[in-house]
């Protein structure tokens, strides 16, 4: 096969000078300098989230204070990646949940395992899990990103209940007892 040679045309000195290219980029630059910024300063300016959001999976509290946990590891057995862990436990005699069977020991959540995809909220019977609106999760090390039972109840806090189950309960075992 014979290779063809291709005849070029010779440069004329502004394009040996690279000067129309020069000229090209600084108009560009100029043209964004005078239009309105579209940077967020990302800690002072924080993006929209739309409502649906799943972020950081979180333990919440009911109003009382009281672990909203029954350690059925439901969360546990539905999540894809595996990275919820959950030592069941004892519940604490004097606590006032002694109808409850289980509490955690530990509740662990490998945030660099979770894909956020919402099925430990989905599947608990006892509303104690939500996936709340923060995104940025940092830590220099893997064992930073291993969010304990304390951690996740800090960032979750205290979620108004609209069941009241546990307090339903106590009043009904109350008034069962009396009648």
């Amino acid at each position: 096969m014979a290779v063809i040679p291709v005849e070029r045309k010779p440069l004329s000195l502004a394009e040996r000078t690279y000067l129309p290219q020069i000229v090209s980029g600084l108009k560009t630059t100029f043209s964004y300098m005078f239009r309105p910024k579209v940077t967020m300063e990302y800690p002072e300016q924080r993006p929209e989230l739309p409502s649906n959001y799943r972020g950081v999976p979180t333990l919440v509290k009911d109003p009382n204070g009281r672990e909203k946990c029954v350690s059925c590891q439901l969360c546990e057995f539905v999540c894809p990646p595996k990275a919820i862990r959950i030592t069941p436990g004892e519940v604490p005699a004097g606590s006032g949940r002694e109808h409850v069977e289980k509490a955690p020991q530990a509740f662990d959540i490998d945030m660099l395992r979770c894909i956020y995809c919402g099925l430990c909220q989905e599947v608990c019977p006892e509303e104690a899990i939500f996936l709340q609106n923060q995104y940025s999760m940092t830590g220099y090390t893997r064992a930073e990103m291993v969010n304990d039972k304390a951690k996740l109840y800090e960032l979750g806090g205290t979620l108004p209940d609209q069941h009241f189950k546990w307090d339903r309960k106590k009043e009904a075992e109350e008034h069962g007892n009396t009648h």
